[in-house]
């Protein structure tokens, strides 16, 4: 007699699980922030030995040594894991996209829809910041005592990142730092990841062209080898996921609360309200009248890439996340996703163009610097070229707004101004670069063979 047996239970899906840690490292952070036992120590700090110039560890808040201690180097070991795989998934992904177009016109079309939708969409997000920064003017109400106060507490981090965007190339310099003379090294550093693809770019292009032999197919075939090997290793860092979501949370929260939010308030406003603007309204009449399906389908499959952008405040490490939602919910071409994905991860920053944009105008604001039409123009023309260039990491943008304001006459250092919010907004930018990303994709993929399931999406209510 055969024993029935009962069906296994459906494990919870990995944006479900993501969802709880991202929420309850929020509450948590924010339950001990309001409590105020982000401060309490096991010990009197007015004790000699607090007193001395280097007090021991018990003198420390017991938060902060568990934020040092366990969640902070729980979200860098994350990180890490997926930074360590993410030159391998770059380089393979691009050079398998590129040779599985078959011939150069392909990807000529396919190149060339990319260039002009990103050019696009990133000119439109910049002048949608613009506009709104300059009609509620965030800069001109800050109170010059908070003021001061941020500028002082961010000094130190200002220096350096201003240090560093002295060392930003620009202009045809920029456009010359594409073409590596090192491949290795441009592996090697976040800053040059565009001289990276363009290696992966320039070797798809020569398994393309060049003449079909048992050695070209099995080079092609161990680089398609190794990006099912890195998406192998990325699915099994990803499971990590809700645990290094909710330490990101809980130390954001725990260490400031909604205070600096609110505190900088109109900033925060403008910033996000544009990017809200730019995401629901710019990307669906585009998708909609561009792409021609509809955008409640497309966000409805998105939503897993989505949350993985705010959390990691990183484009690079929620590609896989975004090829993975292309493939599995959007259904779209691999070779379309792998390209378009692969070079967006840096090259179609959207939301930091806009986060560029605003920071400019606001921090010219606040010092009473009048920036001409001109120089608006100027500013919205090199935050569309800084979108492209900036690195697809935490952070990445801020040596570039840096060096736009002392191209225009802002003191650089005003940066430390924003510091405090600017994770919260790292993160909210990331999330319109990712979904920008996916959306080009479904763009392009639009009249491309092997669309059967984009195009049943498209005939969709919603």
């Amino acid at each position: 007699m055969i024993e029935p047996t009962t069906p296994a239970k459906a494990a919870m899906p990995l944006h479900w699980k993501i969802a709880i840690g991202f929420f309850l490292g929020l509450a948590i952070g924010l339950l001990v922030y309001y409590t105020g036992l982000h401060d309490w120590t096991p010990v009197d700090l007015t004790s000699a030995a607090c007193m001395a110039n280097e007090p021991a560890w018990y003198c420390r808040p017991v938060v902060d040594l568990f934020v040092q201690g366990v969640t902070q180097p729980g979200g860098r070991l994350f990180l890490s894991l997926i930074f360590m795989l993410i030159v391998p998934l770059l380089f393979s992904a691009l050079v398998t996209g590129v040779s599985e177009m078959g011939d150069i016109r392909s990807l000529g079309r396919i190149g060339w829809r990319t260039l002009a939708y990103t050019i696009l969409l990133s000119g439109i997000a910049v002048v949608l910041g613009l506009v709104m920064v300059d009609v509620f003017k965030p800069g001109a109400g800050v109170d010059p005592v908070l003021a001061q106060q941020l500028l002082s507490e961010g000094a130190e981090r200002a220096q350096a990142i201003v240090r560093d965007s002295q060392g930003q190339a620009s202009g045809v310099e920029m456009l010359l730092s594409i073409v590596p003379d090192n491949v290795v090294g441009a592996a090697s550093s976040n800053a040059s990841i565009l001289a990276l693809m363009f290696f992966a770019l320039m070797f798809g292009v020569g398994i393309v062209v060049s003449k079909a032999t048992p050695g070209i197919e099995t080079l092609r075939r161990g680089i398609e080898g190794l990006f099912e090997v890195s998406m192998t290793l990325i699915g099994l860092v990803i499971r990590l996921a809700p645990y290094a979501v909710f330490c990101f949370m809980f130390n954001l929260a725990v260490l400031f609360g909604w205070e600096l939010l609110v505190r900088l308030g109109w900033y925060v406003l403008v910033v996000f309200g544009a990017l809200v603007i730019h995401t629901v309204v710019v990307y669906s009449l585009s998708l909609r009248f561009i792409g021609g399906y509809s955008p409640m389908k497309f966000f409805k499959g998105v939503q897993e890439a989505m949350l993985m952008a705010f959390s990691t405040a990183s484009s690079n490490a929620t590609l896989p996340t975004a090829l993975n939602v292309a493939d599995n919910e959007l259904g779209l071409p691999r070779r379309v996703s792998r390209f378009v994905l692969t070079i967006g991860a840096t090259a179609n920053q959207n939301g930091t163009a806009l986060f560029e944009g605003v920071t400019v105008i606001f921090l010219a604001q606040f010092f009473g610097v009048e920036l001409s039409m001109g120089q608006q123009v100027m500013v919205m023309l090199v935050c569309i070229l800084g979108g492209i260039g900036t690195a697809g990491v935490p952070s990445g943008s801020l040596p570039v707004v840096a060096l736009i304001c002392a191209m225009v006459g802002v003191p650089p250092e005003g940066i430390g101004l924003i510091l405090g919010v600017n994770h919260f907004l790292d993160m909210s930018r990331t999330v319109v670069n990712v979904t920008g990303d996916l959306a080009i994709a479904a763009m392009v993929s639009k009249g491309e063979p092997e669309t059967t399931m984009l195009d049943e999406a498209a005939k969709g209510n919603g």
